[in-house]
This record gives structure tokens, sequence and C-alpha cells, in this order.
């Protein structure tokens, strides 16, 4: 099985330009590829997951990736996915974000003897001069195809902003660029960034009359269709001093059920035939997937040490938690106002605080956390679905815990 059938079996190909082409350049070691991160903040995170792994799982078939940062796009933003306008941020904001990314990539790719390239798009993108943008490059866009763009239809509605609209015309010009100087032949990118690629090929074969190529990931959603990788306080990220690895373990433990084995097959490096015998597994045994996943991940992200110590540390949590010896709080439909109901409602529900006040002091002072995640904020509200199935570990200082499950 070459690599190609190996992301297919995997379930991460989703779109691709030209499949004979790409198959024939992945498997036998002849891609040198781009995926390109905007340093949109100083940590990468979860959703930047997929790429990573993909740029592994490729350079160790024998092919080239560059990371390329988007020193210069940082400037003006993606609007893919957004309803709302990104801020802008300093040169010294997008440098150190760049500096952050390098080293956190580290972990995935080896950069060693020229094996894989980090550049910078601020290179060139920043150097352009805008009259002979407009000439060179404008001629070759289509305003009305451009506009049928799923990134720019989300965003007609509230306003489009004429710094955004150029944002496609960027991400080609790096592929254009990317092509001519690095030998680049192949993007790769999330499934949402589809039309941005396809403008970077089109470029090329009209300025160039070469043929150049592109593919989507799938895009790592849940059961409900919703992006993987936030938490109730925000993204899990991969620096370790923005999310701790306990709970960046924590966080892959406590995927859905119907989460879990996709998880597995997408973004760990086990192998096919050992993932193959675990789709029959259920009830238990899906905790146990639920354990691989967590472990393999956090080892993949920070280190066998820290993976095994994530790991001890949630047996131990969860070794008090067994449905048989853990006390459970049933949780009925009068304790939800509007279909909410707030942490503090939880603990003093669970019997875990005295009154709203204790449990406020609790939070306030950082002594609560619900499977496993800390939860600082008293304003923080669950739905009844939150809690269903085997519900919600409640944790309150070192040893109170409480499940917590909907009725």
């Amino acid at each position: 099985m070459g690599i190609y059938e190996e992301l297919q079996a995997r379930g991460l190909i989703a779109q691709v330009t030209d499949e004979e082409r790409i198959k024939e350049l992945v498997n036998n070691g002849k891609a040198t590829f781009y995926i390109g991160f905007d340093p949109t903040a100083d940590s990468l995170h979860v959703g930047h997951f997929m790429a990573l792994c993909l740029m592994k799982r490729l350079q160790e078939a024998g092919n080239k990736p560059i990371a390329l940062i988007g020193g210069g796009t940082g400037y003006i933003g993606d609007p893919s996915g957004r309803t709302d306008m990104r801020s802008m941020m300093t040169p010294e904001q997008i440098q150190h974000n760049c500096d952050c990314f390098k080293e956190q990539m580290s972990r995935f790719i080896d950069f060693s003897d020229g094996k894989a390239l980090m550049v910078n798009n601020a290179d060139w993108l920043l150097d352009l001069n805008y009259i002979d943008v407009l000439r060179e490059v404008g001629p070759h866009f289509s305003v009305n195809r451009m506009l049928t763009a799923e990134c720019y239809k989300q965003r007609m509605e509230k306003g489009l902003s004429f710094l955004e609209f150029n944002y496609m015309i960027m991400q080609a010009y790096d592929f254009y660029e990317l092509f001519q100087n690095y030998g680049c032949n192949l993007e790769f990118g999330g499934d949402d960034q589809w039309s941005n690629m396809l403008a970077g090929t089109e470029l090329i074969r009209r300025k160039l009359g070469k043929d150049a190529s592109a593919m989507t990931i799938t895009l790592l959603l849940n059961s409900e269709g919703k992006k993987m990788g936030k938490t109730q306080s925000g993204a899990v990220w991969l620096d370790p001093n923005k999310t701790s690895p306990f709970d960046f373990y924590q966080y892959w433990r406590n995927v859905g059920d119907a989460d879990v084995l996709k998880c597995i097959r997408m973004l760990t490096f086990l192998p096919l035939e050992e993932i193959d015998k675990m789709d029959t597994w259920e009830g238990a045994q899906l905790n146990t997937a639920k354990e691989i996943l967590a472990y393999e991940l956090t080892k993949l992200v920070h280190g066998e040490e820290e993976a095994k110590k994530a790991q001890e540390s949630a047996r131990a949590l969860f070794s008090q938690g067994n449905a048989d010896n853990m006390p459970t709080t049933e949780l009925e439909e009068a304790d939800f106002q509007d279909g909410k109901i707030d942490i503090l409602a939880v603990l003093v529900k669970s019997g875990q605080a005295s009154s709203r006040s204790d449990a406020r002091r609790a939070v306030t002072q950082g002594g609560v956390s619900v499977d496993g995640e800390k939860v600082t904020d008293i304003t923080t509200t669950y739905a009844p679905a939150d809690f269903d199935g085997e519900g919600k570990i409640v944790k309150k200082g070192k040893k109170n815990f409480r499940r917590v499950v909907a009725k």
C-alpha cells in the first residue's frame, strides 16, 4: 500500500485536482508540497493537528514538506469560516508567533539537512509593488468567480472588506512563488481552503503554462458536525504553557464514543491493521480506545514521558470514577433554566458546595474541574446533552469527585 492509499484508508483525503498525478508524486517520494499556517496566535492548536500529521506521514514516505508561515498573509487575515474580520496584528506579534510555530513544528517535521523547509511569505509579499500586482496578477482573476467561493459567500451578508477580498490572490501568489523558486508541485490545506488552492493552480497554469496540483484534507469534525479542538475555555493548544499535557490528554480521553475510532484512524500513527480490529469494539472497549487515542496524541505532541504522566494522573482520577463506586448525581429537567445549568448550580446540586457563594469561591480559586478540564469562569454553562451517557466527572479540590448525569 502506497502512502496515497494509506491516506485514503485513514479518511484523510477530501478533494484532489488530479488523483493519478498526485498519487504518482507522493507514492514515489517526488512531491515537494506545502501547507500554510497563518500566525494568528503564539501557539499551534488542535485545528493544525491534521496538517502536521499529514506532513509527518508524507515526509516519512520520502516527500519534502515546506511549512509556509504566513508572515505576509497574517497582515490580512483569512476570511474562510469566519463571520467577522480578524483583528490586525503588529509586525512584532506576527514575528513572535512565527518563531513559536517553528519550535512546535519541529516535533513533527525533520528540518535537518534540507529534508524540510520553513519559509515565510513575508519575504516576497511585503516587497510587492501594488501596480505590478494589478498588472501581472490581476488579469488572471475573475471577480465574478471569486465571489462564488464559499469563503466569501459566508461573509457577503455582513460585509466583506477589500482587505480580506485580496486573501485569495495572496494565497495563490504564494503557490506561484513556491512553484517557481522552491520546486513546489503540490499544495495541501483544509477542505475550507479549496477555492484559494484552485486559484493557485490556475495562476501557475495561466502565468507559466505548467501544471501544479492541490489536495484538501478532511476537516476534523465530531459526530455533530462541529469542528473539534475547542473546549468550554477555548482552543486546545499544543503549547504546554497554554494547554497542559494533562488537559491535552483529557481532551482526547473525553471525545465521544462516536468519534474515537475515527480520530484514531485519522490522527494516530498506529498501523491500519491494528485500527481495523478496533472497528468492532463497543461499550467498555471504547474507553480503552479513548485511552489509546489520548496517549498516542499526547506522546506525539509532548513526548513519551509527559504522555505517561498524563495517563497515570487520569487513571488515578478515573479509578475513583468507576460508575460502581463514584457517587452519582442525577440532574432533572427542573434543574435547567432555559435549557442550561451553570457550574455553580452543578456544584450545589451534586453536594460539592453548600451554596452558590461557596461554589463561586471554589471556581474562582481554581479548585473545580469537569472531565479533567479546570473551570475558572463562574458563568460556564452546560446543556442537558452534555450529561448524556456516562455524564461528566466533576471534581472539587483533590479528592471530591461526583459523576453528574442527566436523568
